[in-house]
């Protein structure tokens, strides 16, 4: 076992964890109570997974049913992390928007079997990432006009639409989203060897093998990701996500 799960496992967590809450305090970036609430609460959620994982992947309709779930939590919290307001639902939108195709390419083309041990892990990672762009763009994109809402006004004094005049101050911003994806793909293998190559390996598999899932994993991403910050761009430009009160 790479990690025994005993008492030294848990005392290094909690030295970890208040570390991250204590810098977080000390250079004012975070509440401390936010950090230690993360931890505890991915504690709490992968224990209960890794209890239910083995019997929900035997059952295609319990499969499906948690993979919504996935889905439903990553709205959410993308949702709330762009607006506190009641246009945050649009973000099922970049979301569903990047990874329902791709999942569904590898399900029709049997490269990912419909069956749990293989589209759990791999839906997850991909609404993931989704989850991850969506929320960066969304909010770089309304800070962003946020800050140079007088150049929008001069955009539409020339006689743009509302809504390029929008994405011409907004979408450079919002591309920023797509770099944390770009630069883990550039530099794989030379900088960090990221998980599923890890985990493949750690399975039996051949590093050739470790490899290619990696690579698939990493241009996955990379199509799941544009599209959803071109999708919440296009919803932010269009109005449909915004700061406004409801």
């Amino acid at each position: 076992m790479l990690l025994p799960v005993n008492a030294t496992f848990a005392a290094v967590l909690a030295v970890l964890l208040a570390v991250a809450a204590t810098v977080a305090a000390i250079a004012h970036l975070r509440a401390p109570r936010e950090i230690v609430t993360a931890g505890v609460r991915a504690a709490a959620q992968l224990a209960a997974v890794s209890l239910v994982i083995g019997w929900v992947v035997r059952h295609l309709p319990l499969l499906l049913g948690f993979l919504l779930l996935m889905y439903a939590v990553a709205v959410r919290t993308a949702g709330r992390r762009i607006t506190p307001n009641r246009t945050w639902w649009w973000a099922a939108g970049p979301i569903a928007a990047g990874v329902a195709p791709v999942v569904g390419a590898l399900v029709l083309t049997g490269l990912v079997p419909l069956k749990g041990i293989a589209l759990v892990p791999v839906t997850g990672i991909l609404i993931g990432g989704a989850l991850t762009a969506t929320v960066l763009g969304g909010r770089r994109a309304l800070d962003e006009l946020s800050t140079r809402h007088g150049e929008v006004e001069a955009g539409l004094a020339l006689g743009l639409l509302e809504r390029d005049a929008r994405l011409e101050v907004a979408r450079e911003a919002a591309a920023d989203a797509l770099l944390p994806g770009l630069d883990q793909t550039r530099t794989v293998g030379l900088v960090t060897l990221p998980g599923a190559f890890v985990g493949m390996l750690l399975g039996g598999a051949s590093p050739l093998e470790a490899g290619a899932v990696q690579l698939f994993v990493l241009v996955g991403l990379m199509a799941v990701q544009g599209v959803a910050v071109a999708t919440v761009l296009e919803l932010v430009a269009r109005g449909r996500l915004h700061r406004r009160e409801a």
